[in-house]
């Protein structure tokens, strides 16, 4: 997810503060973007380890299985939600960037403190850790069009590769089969039309590229299913 900023943005100290990825000279970042990155993808992926736990258990783990059996849950969720999100947003980054926009992270305490409370009281998972802050550039439809579909598309292309796990055994059988899942849950929650979500934006750009990528995404929904039920897992990780 992304939002477009208004108002006055200081460019110049943006530039000054910014650090160039090596071998990536397109794209920049700063410290404060890499620390909401970092927070917000440790308390998503902690907050997803949760909500294995509960799953596992069939009720709200308590404090001593919240330290002490959560290695495993958490090695999933750092794996899957956690870079699904991670891919997801800097996505969203990198395209809005190459239209020549400022663009960074931007994590939300409370939304992260809210999304921690709900998955450890109730074993519900809603996630809105934060978005990718834009301001400036020459953001037309299209190219905001552009950016919006970074991200589901992102998800889309994840949710194959974690495919690939799915012949694999134990720990990494979990880690493909809750990629799979995680990635096109985020593909298709972000394509809704409507509101806030990126689906509006591309909808609003080009309706065939909408359709299109909505089709892929259930197409790898359908696809998944029939991989996920012909799999065989006779190890459990937790």
């Amino acid at each position: 997810m992304e939002k477009t900023v208004k108002g006055n943005l200081n460019i110049e100290k943006y530039h000054s503060e910014a650090v160039r990825i090596r071998g990536m000279t397109s794209i920049r970042t700063s410290n404060t973007e890499m620390l909401h990155i970092i927070i917000a993808w440790l308390a998503i992926s902690y907050a997803f380890s949760i909500l294995l736990l509960w799953s596992s258990l069939g009720r709200r783990p308590v404090t001593e299985e919240l330290l002490n059996g959560i290695i495993n849950p958490l090695v999933i969720s750092l794996s899957t939600v956690g870079l699904s999100f991670l891919v997801h947003e800097m996505s969203h980054k990198i395209v809005a960037q190459r239209f020549g926009s400022w663009a960074e992270f931007r994590m939300s305490p409370f939304m992260l403190f809210l999304m921690l409370f709900l998955v450890y009281e109730f074993g519900i998972l809603f996630a809105a850790p934060g978005a990718v802050m834009i301001y400036g550039g020459q953001i037309g439809k299209r190219e905001n069009g552009l950016i919006s579909l970074a991200g589901p598309l992102s998800n889309i292309f994840l949710g194959l590769a974690f495919f690939l796990l799915l012949s694999e055994t134990g720990i990494l059988y979990e880690i493909g089969r809750y990629g799979v899942i995680i990635n096109i849950a985020l593909a298709l929650f972000n394509l809704i039309p409507f509101g806030i979500f990126d689906g509006r934006k591309i909808w609003n750009w080009n309706k065939p590229v909408y359709l299109t990528v909505v089709v892929a995404a259930l197409a790898l929904l359908i696809f998944s299913v029939s991989g996920l039920m012909t799999a065989v897992n006779p190890d459990q990780p937790f």
